[in-house]
């Protein structure tokens, strides 16, 4: 469990611009992002001494990114072989480098052409390795189809609806509108959501996130440095990695896990909130992984929220709008801003606990939660102002 309480902060943010074809290298994307982050800190280049991402073979190395940056002593440069459970947990990897004096200020980094070049929603190759060759000779082999099969379980299970699906995609575009940086923000309705297009049952087109270009990158570092830097630190509260038993050969590997009308969110609960010393209740504004509308209502059920098979009727009246009683996906969420495999679910917390977000900011924010994964494994961050 995570005993690191408030030992560490984000001490800076940094992003590119979200599109869908960036016009340039992701080398270029990471180093804008990280550049960017630096500057907010208000730290000094030579000072930063490592380097931490993760990607799917669609990014460029950490080392590369602190030979670009021009970093004079890059101590800790690593990433993971990792999908969109691991944006949450490079920040905790960050902070325990500094802990075990690894490093003493760390960036971390996720920058994809995720539209352009490289796209994820493309599928799997079709080989006869691992999982694959159960599930490809019948056609399962693209992120839709597997998630379709976890929603279709919490539906049979618990009679969530389509409805309530879409009432997380209507809430997400509604904060987008008011997000400069968000792809999509034009707002949508219920019936908009339920009259666009079937990608695959149950999924409407509204309930898959963006495939996106683009980069983000947060600066960590001690809680003592940082109350010396450009501006108001936000601290890790605590924080929490893994999932349950058989969480498989690989992430797209369902078949071996328990019960699919639950994810990776239940198992990591409790060291969560304890790492923190905080529950649910205290959380005020959450921005929780929403690769597909789905698993926001698994993840707020998981991490206990509200109980099991309530989710669909926890997101329905108001209760995540912004002014509502859990503001959720304040940015819009990969449904709406952009998909940079959820690091930007991170950057959007530091924003709010900032008191910066704008027009779109939860008043008097204390403490916020983000999340990412959607499957067998994830990780979770508790942060506060």
């Amino acid at each position: 469990m995570w005993k690191l309480r408030d030992k560490y902060a984000i001490a800076g943010i940094g992003y590119t611009d979200f599109t869908a074809n960036s016009g340039t290298t992701v080398l270029n994307l990471a180093l804008q992002a990280c550049r960017n982050a630096v500057v907010d800190a208000g730290i000094d280049m030579s000072e930063v001494d490592g380097v931490v991402s993760f990607h799917f073979g669609d990014s460029v190395p950490s080392m590369a990114v602190a030979t670009g940056l021009g970093l004079p002593a890059a101590r800790y440069a690593v990433e993971f072989s990792s999908g969109g459970n691991a944006a949450n947990l490079i920040v905790q990897t960050a902070a325990a480098a500094i802990e075990a004096g690894l490093a003493d200020n760390v960036l971390c980094y996720r920058a994809m052409n995720g539209r352009s070049g490289f796209r994820l929603g493309g599928g799997r190759d079709l080989n006869s390795r691992g999982i694959t060759q159960y599930t490809a000779p019948f056609g399962w082999i693209s992120y839709p189809q597997a998630m379709a099969m976890w929603c279709r379980r919490h539906m049979i299970q618990y009679g969530t609806s389509s409805e309530q699906l879409g009432t997380i995609a209507v809430s997400f575009r509604r904060n987008a509108v008011l997000n400069e940086r968000a792809m999509m923000r034009t707002p949508i309705t219920l019936a908009e959501h339920q009259a666009s297009r079937m990608i695959v049952e149950p999924f409407h087109l509204l309930d898959i996130c963006l495939e996106s270009d683009g980069a983000c990158a947060t600066l960590v570092t001690s809680a003592e440095r940082a109350k010396d830097l450009r501006r108001k630190p936000v601290y890790i509260m605590g924080a929490a990695y893994g999932g349950g038993p058989n969480q498989g050969d690989d992430l797209f590997d369902a078949i071996r896990w328990p019960d699919h009308a639950h994810n990776y969110a239940r198992y990591i609960a409790d060291d969560l909130w304890r790492s923190a010393g905080v529950g649910p209740s205290d959380v005020d504004v959450a921005e929780i992984y929403d690769c597909f509308t789905y698993s926001v209502i698994m993840q707020l059920e998981g991490l206990g929220f509200c109980r099991e098979g309530e989710g669909g009727a926890f997101v329905q009246n108001g209760r995540i709008e912004r002014d509502g009683e859990l503001p959720l996906n304040t940015h819009g969420g990969l449904l709406s801003e952009a998909y940079i495999h959820g690091l930007n679910h991170v950057v959007e917390a530091v924003e709010q606990l900032r008191g910066a977000a704008g027009s779109r900011q939860v008043p008097d924010a204390e403490i916020a939660l983000t999340t990412a994964g959607a499957m067998t494994c994830g990780s979770a961050l508790v942060l506060r102002n």
